[in-house]
């Protein structure tokens, strides 16, 4: 049986339609990332500890960790103002399929990397599996749903708290939260997503998806209905940034020796080359899942993204998964 936070009775009524998803992918992760480094000071310590763990775990020449993939435990808090956004099990499980193609190097449409990069596809040797034990020990689906008085939320963690119309957060220590609601419209756009990086606040560690961008089928929206969203916004939940370093001058970073400098974000389908930053003849790595493309036009991970996901899992992120 799932696991509700407030009384259902109320889906019988509300708006029987989601809106339209954004044109262009917005992440709001490095916005949220910013003013947690404000209100936490210890966090930027945390993040120096873990960018030395990061540097041994890349010296040591190691991507993937070695034997079996590590399987991590999500819980999916479905918060809800109308019925529409109340979404089906067959939409949250539809997610779980592309986590597991993604972060395994099974996603068939990764044979569209240009083939100067094919020897970069990386396997990351993680899997996730929708939480069977809820806190308590007690069976579960691993799917919360939260009926909510907000029509609509924003990058300010407000949905990770039922206080504030939200959904309180099971262990971070433990689950993967993921929360899935409706973001506001603003004049800059919609968020498809956020995420929190390892070393914040327990509290709002977890990653927020907009119901439009979640999976492959129900309120699903083209050109964010094939779940990369999820992907790219789990990718900095394991410390992975923007790969073009969220800058404007070509001085930006990720962190990462065998992605390609890059200006910019790229939008939409983009052809290959798209040579910015003296970064010919090859370009950007536009189809790298931490770019801003369409769903359908990133399907990526390298050997260097691997290994500072697979050292993020060693250290700050260590209690999670089995």
């Amino acid at each position: 049986m799932k696991e509700k936070t407030k009384s259902l009775n109320l889906r019988s009524g509300g708006a029987k339609t989601v809106k339209s998803a954004p044109r262009r992918r917005q992440c709001g992760t490095m916005a949220v990332h910013q003013r947690l480094l404000e209100q936490y000071p210890s966090f930027r310590q945390n993040l120096v500890d873990i960018e030395r763990l990061v540097a041994r775990r890349m010296l040591s020449g190691m991507a993937a960790r070695a034997g079996g993939p590590t399987t991590i435990p999500i819980v999916v808090h479905v918060v809800f103002n109308s019925t529409a956004e109340d979404i089906s099990d067959a939409q949250i499980k539809s997610q779980i399929v592309v986590l597991n193609k993604d972060y395994r190097a099974k996603n068939p449409d990764k044979n569209k990397t240009p083939t100067v990069w094919r020897g970069l596809v990386t396997d990351v040797n993680i899997q996730f599996a929708l939480a069977s034990k809820d806190p308590n020990g007690k069976p579960t689906t691993g799917i919360t749903r939260t009926h909510t008085t907000h029509t609509s939320f924003s990058d300010d963690n407000a949905v990770k708290s039922a206080a504030t119309g939200g959904a309180d957060p099971w262990p971070s220590d433990k689950f993967l939260n993921i929360w899935v609601c409706t973001f506001e419209r603003t004049p800059q756009g919609q968020l498809l997503g956020y995420a929190q990086f390892p070393g914040g606040p327990p509290k709002t560690d977890g990653v927020v998806i907009l119901n439009t961008a979640f999976g492959t089928k129900g309120t699903a929206t083209a050109p964010f209905n094939r779940g990369r969203t999820t992907t790219h916004e789990i990718g900095h939940w394991l410390n992975l940034h923007h790969i073009w370093g969220d800058t404007a001058h070509c001085e930006g970073t990720d962190f990462v020796d065998d992605t390609p400098n890059q200006q910019l974000p790229n939008f939409g389908k983009p052809h290959f080359p798209h040579i910015t930053c003296s970064n010919g003849p090859n370009g950007d790595m536009f189809m790298n899942y931490m770019d801003y493309v369409d769903d359908d036009s990133m399907f990526m991970f390298t050997a260097g993204q691997v290994a500072r996901m697979t050292a993020t899992l060693d250290g700050p992120r260590s209690t999670i998964g089995t």
